[in-house]
């Protein structure tokens, strides 16, 4: 017998519990884990709550990635003993998740742990950090480098944002950080953001151009967040857009495309191939700062998920929030 969180069903109303389950109530996958830790995420948030239809199928078992050890497995590409790792591809949604002592999963979702992680470091970094990394990368390959100007990062204090700038940091780039808890700026500064900025400032309706500030962004927010970072990136710059804190509708204007050959590009975790998976865990191993990645976690048991998901939800929670299944 072991612990999960399970959400059910019945008459179009959702509810969610901590159960006892076997290994025989597992799904039918090829390699099953000894789940270490997972990592409480907006997405999580959505789905614990029912704020949003995240989950697909019921029962579900949410949490959309886990990091733990190989116990048994059918496929000769991994074997017991392995440290592993999961991000994405539809747990919480259409396949169950991390908040378990144990799952079972594809092999081919699978990614090896780098050396450099121990399974509590690798969901320190999580899905959000993962998709941090991902950002990074788009914004490397289109052309935004060190030495060209300041880059933005929207929803900084949250766990994308938090890592987005630790990373842009350990790689020589002048990060401006916007988040709503000004508060915060000493935090976020001391990841490596230059100049904090109010999210409010870039919250209401601007006008279609504004003057040009950064040669590139990375946004977690969307809606009219997104349309003034667009309004102030500079001529032949990025932005790399992975988040709809502030919305998912995008009402703007086409001029930083057509006047100042602006780039937006969508960055998604859920579905990228393994070698692009594996390419952004080897950097993170390379270009993350582990004392920066201790600073933004907060640990907590399974059994405190239930309570602390509608925070994340709120904007309350920091920096990057892990689960320990087994506490």
């Amino acid at each position: 017998m072991f612990k999960a969180i399970v959400a059910s069903e019945a008459d179009g109303k959702q509810s969610v519990e901590i159960k006892a389950l076997t290994d025989a109530d597992l799904p039918d996958h090829d390699v099953l884990v000894q789940v270490d830790y997972s990592t409480l995420n907006y997405k999580d948030g959505m789905a614990l709550t029912g704020a949003a239809p995240v989950i697909s199928r019921f029962p579900m078992v949410p949490g959309i990635d886990l990091a733990g050890t190989v116990l048994e497995s059918a496929n000769d590409a991994w074997k017991p003993g392995d440290k592993v790792v999961v991000n994405g591809w539809g747990l919480s949604e259409r396949h169950w998740g991390g908040y378990s002592q144990r799952q079972r999963v594809s092999p081919d979702w699978l990614v090896a742990l780098p050396d450099a992680f121990s399974t509590r470091q690798a969901m320190a970094i999580g899905t959000a950090g993962y998709t941090a990394m991902l950002c990074v990368l788009r914004l490397e390959k289109l052309g935004v480098v060190p030495d060209g100007g300041p880059v933005l990062v929207t929803g900084a204090s949250g766990g994308v944002g938090s890592i987005a700038i630790s990373l842009l940091s350990k790689l020589g780039y002048e990060i401006v950080a916007a988040t709503g808890r000004t508060r915060e700026a000493a935090y976020l500064k001391t990841l490596g953001a230059s100049e904090v900025i109010d999210r409010a400032t870039l919250a209401e309706k601007g006008p279609p151009m504004a003057k040009e500030q950064w040669q590139g962004a990375v946004d977690a927010a969307g809606s009219r967040t997104l349309v003034n970072v667009l309004a102030g990136i500079k001529y032949g710059g990025v932005v790399a857009a992975t988040g709809l804190a502030h919305g998912h509708d995008l009402p703007g204007s086409m001029f930083p495309f057509i006047l100042r050959n602006v780039t937006l590009s969508g960055v998604d975790s859920v579905m990228q191939p393994r070698a692009v998976r594996h390419e952004a865990w080897m950097r993170l191993a390379e270009d993350l700062d582990p004392s920066k990645l201790e600073s933004t976690v907060t640990e907590v048991a399974l059994a405190e998920v239930l309570n602390i998901a509608p925070d994340i939800l709120s904007g309350k929670v920091r920096g990057r929030t892990i689960v320990n299944v087994n506490a």
